[in-house]
């Protein structure tokens, strides 16, 4: 009896069998078109485990048959790059298969580069992270081809799932397996586009199931105990964690209250309360702003109560803090405004601060002509407060502005505000 896992037994031999990446490695594209007319790239492949970044350096290899050697960054030294370009010397070029390549230090990159720059190298890198932020430019720039890989469907996983129920070489086709269709897709359900996750709940649920002789008859109870959590994926420090953040602060910016509750379902799913609560607050001040400023003390209010009261509960509170944000009005104004500013004084757009405005609170500041401060509650005007005219900004920063008021629901009363006080400015 093969031992091998069946996952690993039924990787794709070459191109033309792989299942899915259709818009990456499909027969339409010109990586397949390259790859089949003997030239293959340097390349990244990125996404997230079990799609298939290491079943396609497989076919590639199977494809071209050319010479190649995996090996994984996380254990991989000095000296296995070295038998590497050993290799090249007797075969003249190899495939490098370097999982995990967002792991490679320094003095790996430097010795494997000026071969990868000659061609003696394919370097194929394969990585669960943002390429752009975790592989070296060193490495990115000496490959072609960035390939950000997609989970399967579950049709795609459907057919994955069929091709192993019926390969008597490499899958379980000499088995006497009982499993319905239904069964098929609820596997392919619980594997949620991970290739690898779904050959394996299949290869386990067989074994798992109950033998009438030589037929094993799969239950849907086995199924649904080995998938477990069928949709969580990302960790807290992964690429993919951080696009969940990013999906859930752009669909409460955008009102989508079903998209806003589905990303903070995944990542209350993932675990990292901190993070989602860190995130909650800047939106509720870099998106909804002065339209709504009550926002940012209910929210505040929300992500106290999750602290106090942990997961799963913590995801009351919240939930009433995301619905709230979406149909909420909304500005960015306030904070637009302040980074126009950090970046005239990041330029140099800088002045001397009006002496009226320095601090007077020590004698001798009238020596230093730090006088003729108006104090602006002396002067009355309406049900406003006080108000005076008279110079706040470097002389030369006269009439800058920074603020740009949008009529957004409170904020449109701020602006009504704003303008009064612009007309006042104008006077003589």
């Amino acid at each position: 009896m093969n031992t091998e896992p069946l996952a690993f037994r039924m990787r794709p031999k070459n191109l033309d069998e792989i299942i899915g990446q259709n818009e990456i490695i499909g027969k339409q594209t010109s990586l397949y078109k390259m790859i089949k007319n003997g030239h293959v790239p340097s390349m990244l492949l990125y996404g997230e485990p079990g799609i298939g970044k290491t079943s396609i350096a497989y076919a590639i290899a199977g494809t071209t048959k050319i010479p190649f050697i995996a090996l994984n960054a996380t254990t991989a030294g000095k000296k296995d790059i070295e038998a590497v370009v050993d290799e090249t010397r007797l075969t003249g070029q190899v495939i490098l298969f370097l999982d995990e390549i967002h792991r490679f230090n320094k003095a790996q990159q430097d010795y494997l580069l000026p071969h990868v720059e000659r061609g003696d190298i394919i370097l194929i890198g394969a990585t669960t992270e943002n390429p752009f932020h975790d592989v070296n430019p060193a490495i990115r720039s000496r490959c072609g081809q960035i390939k950000q890989l997609t989970r399967l469907s579950v049709e795609e996983t459907i057919t994955l799932l069929q091709r192993a129920l019926s390969d008597e070489k490499n899958g379980l086709g000499k088995m006497d397996i009982q499993i319905t269709e239904e069964q098929i897709k609820k596997i392919a359900l619980h594997s949620n586009g991970d290739a690898r996750k779904s050959l394996t709940l299949l290869e386990s649920a067989v074994f798992s199931s109950t033998r009438d002789e030589d037929t094993y008859i799969i239950e849907d109870e086995v199924i649904d105990d080995l998938g477990g959590n069928v949709g969580v994926y990302g960790d807290k420090k992964g690429s993919n964690f951080y696009n969940l953040l990013s999906a859930l602060q752009k669909s409460i910016r955008g009102s989508d209250v079903h998209a806003s509750l589905y990303y903070l379902a995944h990542l209350l799913e993932v675990g990292d309360l901190v993070a989602v609560n860190r995130r909650l607050l800047v939106i509720a001040y870099e998106d909804i702003g002065l339209a709504n400023p009550s926002v940012g003390n209910n929210v505040l209010a929300a992500v106290t109560a999750s602290e106090r009261l942990g997961l799963p509960e913590a995801r009351i509170p919240l939930s009433v803090a995301v619905v709230e944000m979406c149909l909420s009005s909304k500005s960015n104004s306030a904070y637009k405004a302040l980074d126009q500013a950090i970046s005239d004084i990041r330029s140099g757009k800088v002045g001397d601060i009006p002496k009226h405005l320095r601090d007077a609170h020590y004698s001798g500041s009238k020596d230093l002509g730090h006088v003729g401060y108006k104090y602006p509650h002396d002067y009355p005007i309406g049900t406003f407060g006080g108000w005076v005219k008279q110079d706040y900004l470097p002389g030369n920063l006269k009439g800058t502005k920074y603020y740009d008021p949008i009529e957004s629901g409170e904020e449109k009363r701020l602006a009504a505000i704003y303008e009064r006080l612009e007309q006042f400015k104008n006077k003589q």
